[in-house]
C-alpha cells in the first residue's frame, strides 16, 4: 500500500463517524441477542476519543476505543463493566465479517478496550467497528502485516514524535493521511505534561501539571480530541512508544526530572498513573498492561522477510542523565538496561531480514554543540551514554542494514551512524533519521535556526541534513533500499496547512549511510 490515499477514502476517515451512523438498523445482525442486551443504559456520546488500531501481526492487529461520554473530567462513565461489540470486516461498508465479538470495558481502565483480534489474513486492509447501546463509533481501517516468509513486496511507514497541543495543532496528520501510510511509528512524546499556558494557539486542560490517573485520563483525551490525530488513527496501525513528556520531563528509571520537588514515593505514583493512562490510550497488547510503576514497552514486530522492527525502551531501565562528559564516559552508564540490550542484539544479529530497524527515542547519532575544538553534548540523547552507545554501533558493523528512527529533537536531524564520532573517518554502520515534532516548537524561526546550527556543521560531518520545521518523515522500503522523503507543513499555529516536501534522501541495500536523493 504506496501511495497517495483518494479522495474517496479521505473523505471516508474524516466522515467515518456520520458514514457509520446510518448503518444502525442492520448493526443488530452483528451478535446473538443476549450479547446486546445491556443491563444498563450508558450516556450518549460514549465514543468521543475515536477508534484506533496497532501493533499489526501477520495473522492479527489490535482494536482500540475507550468510552467516555465526558472525556475532560474522567470519561463520564458508570461506575460498570460495559460490554462493547465489535466487528472487522474484508470491506468498508462491513457486508463480508472477518471476526466479531463482545469486549468488557472495565472501569479500572477507564472504560478502554483492547481487542487483540487474531484468525486474519495477511498483508491485507481490515474495516473494524464498535457498538454500546446502539451507538455506533467511528469505522476504522487497518491492516495486517505480511506473511513470515513473504520476501518481496514494500512497506511505508510514517514517522512521527512530539506533539505538543499548546505549540500548535497537529496539522502534519492531515497530509500523512493523503499519504497513506501502512502504519505510523510514534517514537514518544504523544503528550505534554506541561502546565496551561495562554501563549499559543491552544491551551492544555485543567490547572496544573497531571499527577493523578485522573489528570493524566483528561490529558490525552484533550489531545485524542484533534481531528488530523483522530482521522489518522483511523486511518492506519500505530505501532508506539513513549519518551519522557508523557510523565515528566527528562525522568530516568524512578527518577525525575526534580528529584527535590517529587520525592522517591510520590514519582512512583505518577508513574503508575501516567503508565496505566498511557495503555488506556494506546492500542497495544495486554502485554502492556503496567504492573505499577512499570510496563512493558521494549518488542519486536516482523513485516515479512522484509524488515524487522525493534521498538526501544529508552526511560525505564537507564541510568540517571550524566552532568558531565566525564561521567558521560562511564562504564556504569546505561541506556537500555542489561535485559533490554541483550534482547537488542540477540534480535539484529538473528533476524531474517533485509532491513533491521531501530525505534529510539532519542538522537543515537553525536550532536557536538561545541564549535571547534572539544566536545559538548546534550546528556539526555545517547551521547549521554558514551560508551553503551559505542558498543552497540560497532554491533552494528555485524549487522544487516541497521537503520534507526528516533524523535525527542524537535528537529530534522538525519546522520551516518559511525563507530567512532571522535575520528571522522571511523566506518560508517548505519543510517539514522531523527524525526521533527509534529508541533512542538511551533512555527520556529529558520534564519534563527540556520544562525545557531549551521556553524555546527563542521563539527558533524556525519549530519546530511537539519531542519527546523514541523511534519514527519515517510519512508518507503523494498528489498533495494528506503526512499525517504521529509515531509514539512508551513504551519502549525492555524488549524490547516499546505504541505510539501523538504527534501529526499536515500539508503540502499548493502551500503551503510544515507545520501541525498
Amino acid at each position: 500500500m504506496t501511495g497517495a490515499i483518494s479522495p474517496d477514502r479521505r473523505r471516508f476517515f474524516l466522515t467515518a463517524g456520520a458514514a457509520v451512523l446510518g448503518a444502525a438498523a442492520s448493526a443488530q445482525l452483528w451478535l446473538p441477542g443476549t450479547a446486546r442486551a445491556a443491563e444498563s443504559t450508558v450516556p450518549d456520546g460514549v465514543f468521543s476519543l475515536g477508534v484506533a488500531s496497532g501493533d499489526p501481526l501477520p495473522d492479527g492487529i489490535v482494536l482500540w476505543t475507550r468510552l467516555a461520554p465526558d472525556p475532560l473530567n474522567g470519561g463520564g462513565m458508570p461506575d460498570e463493566v460495559v460490554p462493547v461489540q465489535w466487528e472487522i470486516a474484508e470491506d468498508e461498508r462491513f457486508r463480508k465479517t472477518a471476526r466479531r465479538g463482545v469486549a468488557q470495558a472495565r472501569p479500572e481502565y477507564g472504560h478502554s478496550v483492547h481487542v487483540d483480534v487474531r484468525g486474519l489474513r495477511p498483508d491485507r486492509s481490515y474495516w473494524y467497528r464498535f457498538r454500546v447501546d446502539g451507538q455506533i463509533s467511528p469505522a476504522g481501517r487497518t491492516r495486517t502485516a505480511p506473511h513470515p516468509r513473504s520476501k518481496g513486496g514494500s512497506l511505508r511507514i510514517a514517522l512521527a514524535s512530539c506533539q505538543n497541543w499548546q505549540h500548535g495543532y497537529f496539522t502534519p496528520y492531515a497530509d500523512m493521511l493523503d499519504q497513506d501510510p501502512d502504519f505510523v511509528l510514534f517514537v514518544g512524546d504523544y503528550i505534554y505534561e506541561s502546565t496551561p499556558s495562554s501563549a499559543g494557539p491552544r491551551r492544555h486542560e485543567g490547572t496544573g501539571e497531571p499527577y493523578t490517573l485522573e489528570q493524566y485520563r483528561n490529558r490525552y483525551a484533550q489531545y485524542r480530541s484533534d481531528p488530523d490525530l483522530a482521522a489518522m488513527h483511523a486511518n492506519a496501525p500505530w505501532v508506539v512508544t513513549f519518551d519522557d513528556h508523557e510523565v515528566d520531563n527528562d525522568w530516568a528509571g524512578e527518577i525525575p526530572q526534580d528529584p527535590a520537588k517529587q520525592p522517591h514515593d510520590a514519582f512512583v505514583a505518577r508513574l503508575t498513573a501516567a503508565f496505566q493512562a498511557y495503555y488506556e490510550h494506546m492500542p497495544v497488547r495486554a502485554s502492556a498492561v503496567p504492573d505499577g510503576p512499570h510496563i512493558q514497552m521494549y518488542r519486536r514486530l516482523e513485516f515479512g522477510r522484509l524488515a524487522r522492527l525493534n521498538v526501544l525502551d529508552t526511560r525505564q531501565f537507564r541510568t540517571d542523565q550524566a552532568t558531565t562528559q566525564e561521567g558521560a564516559r562511564s562504564p556504569s552508564m546505561t541506556m537500555l538496561g542489561a535485559e533490554q540490550k541483550q534482547w537488542l542484539l540477540d534480535g539484529l544479529h538473528d533476524s531474517p531480514a533485509r532491513w533491521n530497524i531501530v525505534a529510539s527515542q532519542i538522537m543515537m547519532a553525536e550532536t557536538d554543540l561545541q564549535v571547534g575544538d572539544g566536545k559538548l553534548w546534550y546528556y539526555d540523547a545517547w551521547d549521554g551514554y558514551q560508551l553503551e552507545r559505542n558498543a552497540l554501533l560497532g554491533e552494528f558493523a555485524g549487522i544487516r542494514n541497521p537503520v534507526v528512527l528516533s524523535g525527542d529533537r524537535h528537529l530534522t536531524m538525519i546522520s551516518d551512524l559511525r563507530t567512532d564520532y571522535a575520528d571522522p573517518d571511523s566506518d560508517v554502520v548505519g543510517a539514522e533519521f531523527v524525526g521533527t515534532s509534529i508541533s512542538s516548537n511551533g512555527d520556529q524561526d529558520q534564519a534563527a535556526f540556520h544562525a545557531q546550527w549551521d556553524p555546527l556543521m563542521p563539527d558533524n560531518p556525519h549530519w546530511k541534513l537539519i531542519d527546523a520545521h514541523r511534519g514527519y518523515h515517510l519512508f518507503d522500503i523494498d528489498r533495494h533500499g528506503i526512499d525517504a522523503q521529509v515531509r514539512v507543513v508551513d504551519t502549525v499555529v492555524r488549524p490547516t496547512a499546505a504541505a510539501s516536501t523538504l527534501a529526499r534522501l536515500r539508503v540502499d541495500n548493502g551500503r551503510p549511510g544515507v545520501e541525498l536523493a
